[in-house]
């Protein structure tokens, strides 16, 4: 006789964290009679809650040097996105645990590796720590690193890997849709239509609307689009990709984009979208003197 499988105390949990529910993630993270293992999953996708809510501050307080490897881990994220200045310390403290035969193995560390990495575009030395998978999460984060490289022929490979091991997990899907979104044409639509299933079963957040509104961008639907995003804007007013994809959208339906570009530049001026605005400005102006 087949043995039932234990609840999966974490599930809402999760699946709140990987949908972008970040608050709903939080203030529904005291559960009751969880293993040791579960306890700390359960702690560490709180405090990247908090990170993905900009609470660095708090997570670094709270974890103490006495907190399990994945929870410092975490702690080095936070401490990593806190300050330009941290970076090179946090770093250095990475590679330090990385290569620590004890720890350097742990799933979350490779994972806060991979996406520490990701964010330096060192995406040669994240897939280091993450190629192997193992977890979800890690097969998730490849697909996203893949997909930065331009190489989707790759990133489709971890997808059939997630596929294989459970291919209606809320990861799977959302790694199906952003593979659809980096192929184009015709996948758009299937990417369209995960997103819109999400939206259908759970609670709606910027990380859903904004991949309905650039499925419709794709596709050439901008008024769907900016109703969409405006709608993400009420939810969170500083989501960098609400604000640039606003800009987007703005340009393609011929309304002034600068409010959202000014919000943008104000509340993450290290973001893609200002970077090359601002390199195009300094072309302009350099262009200009050579003229004059």
């Amino acid at each position: 006789m087949a043995t039932a499988t234990a609840p999966d105390h974490l599930f809402n949990l999760r699946n709140n964290f990987y949908l972008g529910a970040y608050q709903a993630a939080i203030n529904n993270s005291d559960l009751p009679n969880l293993s040791p293992d579960d306890a700390i999953e359960r702690d560490s996708l709180v405090y990247r809650s908090y990170i993905a809510l900009g609470s660095y501050q708090l997570v670094i307080n709270e974890i103490d040097s006495s907190a399990a490897t994945p929870l410092q881990a975490v702690k080095l994220l936070a401490l990593y996105l806190s300050s330009p200045d941290n970076k090179e310390s946090t770093i250095s403290s990475l590679k330090e645990w990385l290569a620590d035969p004890a720890i350097g193995n742990n799933p979350i560390l490779r994972l806060i590796a991979g996406i520490i990495f990701m964010h330096e575009q060192d995406y040669n030395e994240a897939l280091k720590h993450t190629n192997a998978g193992g977890t979800l999460e890690l097969h998730a984060l490849n697909v996203q690193i893949f997909l930065k490289m331009h190489r989707s022929d790759y990133a489709e490979r971890q997808l059939r890997v997630m596929q294989q091991i459970d291919e209606d997990h809320t990861l799977t899907q959302l790694a199906n849709a952003w593979l659809n979104l980096a192929v184009g044409g015709a996948k758009i639509q299937e990417a369209y239509l995960i997103f819109q299933d999400f939206s259908e079963k759970y609670q709606m957040t910027s990380l859903i609307l904004n991949g309905r509104a650039v499925c419709c961008m794709h596709m050439g639907n901008f008024d769907e689009a900016e109703t969409l995003l405006l709608e993400a804007l009420n939810k969170d007013a500083k989501d960098p990709e609400t604000l640039a994809n606003l800009v987007v959208c703005c340009l393609h339906l011929g309304k002034p984009p600068s409010r959202f570009l000014s919000q943008l530049k104000l509340s993450h001026p290290d973001h893609i979208l200002i970077k090359r605005a601002t390199a195009a400005e300094e072309s302009f102006d350099r262009a200009v003197q050579s003229v004059a």
